[in-house]
């Protein structure tokens, strides 16, 4: 389809959403933030009397608390604030109000320095910043159908994933080469110190990463806020009972709406238990590998790379065979996965012998790393076109939130559940085995999802 320059750069500026959003999950949850933030809570654990196994189960069952607790809240408050947004004619001014948080939350970061005893203090924050960062993609979501015909989104969305992803490794690749220090030898991944006279004692170049995100989804959301302008629609003034009416209506039709119940089911378990391993895999390659900062960084690398270029991938197949088979061959690479990771330690994986100093362990986690990249990133991508499929340009911003709810259910259930059976097992790797069953179910209801959604 050919486009106007206008249009063009509306795309474009949509894009640049996904790549200035992106080091939140990269950078914060995965693969710097997150580890730093199991390697200090395990410290402090261990300080008080555990022995290494039980302080790091410890530290991901208070990570996983923390992720719920931010997850209640979007699952709760998603829907009427897309209503809202829809009832008004207005989606913007959203983007802009929950930017602020995610910059707020994400520079906050900084201030959490060794020691332990500032744990409810980082999980705040960063929920602070996980909430906007959410908020803030179901927004800028509901403008999708507006961009471009239907046939073109599954092309589109695969390319706003890579893009986002290829931002994603830059920042990650800036961080590990010039700020994130090794703990035990204060370099970073060049053999540098961190720069700008960051004191690696205090850690404050991995510290720095708040501030880095902060920063750089302030400069990138330019071109998004320049170039994409709201849809030509009807404004209308704010009337709250008219847009929880309108949100009654649309929860009461899923009923009548087989292919649309059993898609937000389905997305309500796969979606989020992969969110889930995007929050805990740098925790468990903290705590059950031992990786260092820098390590799990390279493997964040690996990943990312691999989910650039599996989502634009993944996006050329969407255009052609549609989202829905797409999701279901991701949903079973996520499955071997995570039987792979419950199954493995640095001695064996599931009974088979490994030799510990041999590194056999790590190459097998960085090889599951590359496959979580490449199947996450082209799942997200075909389950955003799914969702598109199931709805209207002037009701996208209710739908999307319904959707970020299904999500959020879930992803409250997901990181409760292995916070749980890791507290029960005692155990980090038993503790992701809840995602397997999870990912399954999210199969299974996908069977009674139409191919083509809702469009004729």
């Amino acid at each position: 389809m050919a486009l106007a320059g206008s249009a063009k750069r509306r795309i474009w500026g949509w894009f640049f959403f996904d790549w200035a959003s992106q080091p939140y999950n990269t950078l914060l949850l995965t693969f710097i933030f997150g580890p730093y933030f199991a390697e200090i809570a395990r410290g402090y654990y261990m300080a008080e009397g555990m022995d290494p196994e039980a302080a790091g189960a410890a530290a991901q069952a208070y990570w996983g608390a923390g992720l719920a607790i931010a997850s209640v809240i979007i699952a709760v408050t998603a829907p009427l604030l897309g209503a809202i947004a829809d009832s008004t004619g207005r989606r913007l001014v959203w983007v802009w109000f929950f930017s602020a948080f995610y910059i707020v939350g994400s520079y906050a970061l900084w201030y959490i320095a060794p020691g332990g005893d500032n744990l409810f203090w980082a999980v705040l924050f960063f929920g602070l910043g996980f909430i906007g960062m959410e908020f803030a993609t179901i927004f800028t979501n509901a403008l999708m159908p507006s961009l471009t015909d239907h046939d073109d989104l599954g092309a589109v969305s695969g390319s706003g994933f890579a893009f986002g992803y290829l931002g994603g490794v830059l920042a990650l690749a800036i961080m590990l080469a010039l700020f994130a220090e090794n703990s035990a030898t204060g370099k970073t991944l060049i053999g540098i110190d961190p720069i700008l006279g960051l004191d690696p004692e205090a850690r404050e170049g991995t510290r720095a990463v708040g501030p880095f995100t902060a920063i750089w989804y302030a400069v990138f959301m330019i071109p998004f806020f320049l170039w994409v302008k709201e849809p030509h629609i009807e404004r209308r003034p704010l009337n709250l009972s008219l847009a929880f009416a309108s949100l009654r209506d649309l929860i009461a039709s899923l009923r009548y709406r087989g292919s649309l119940s059993a898609y937000l089911a389905s997305s309500l378990f796969y979606r989020d238990a992969l969110n889930a391993l995007y929050g805990f895999g740098g925790v468990y390659a903290s705590g059950v590998l031992g990786w260092e900062i820098t390590q799990i960084g390279v493997f964040g690398v690996v990943g990312a790379v691999t989910a650039m270029i599996a989502a634009w991938i993944g996006g050329k197949a969407d255009r052609r065979y549609g989202p829905k088979p797409v999701i279901a061959f991701c949903i079973v690479v996520l499955i071997a996965v995570c039987c792979v990771i419950v199954g493995m330690t640095r001695e064996g994986l599931w009974g088979i012998p490994l030799d510990p100093a041999g590194g056999a362990s790590d190459r097998i986690f960085f090889a599951c790393g590359a496959l979580i990249g490449a199947a996450g990133g082209a799942l997200q991508a075909a389950s955003r076109t799914l969702m598109v499929r199931h709805t209207t340009p002037d009701r996208a911003t209710e739908a999307f939130g319904i959707y970020a709810l299904s999500g959020k259910v879930a992803s409250f259930i997901s990181p409760a559940l292995i916070a749980l059976v890791t507290a029960i097992s005692g155990s980090q790797r038993i503790g992701i085995s809840p995602l397997i069953v999870m990912f399954l179910i999210g199969l299974v209801l996908l069977l009674f999802v139409r191919a083509r959604g809702e469009q004729i």
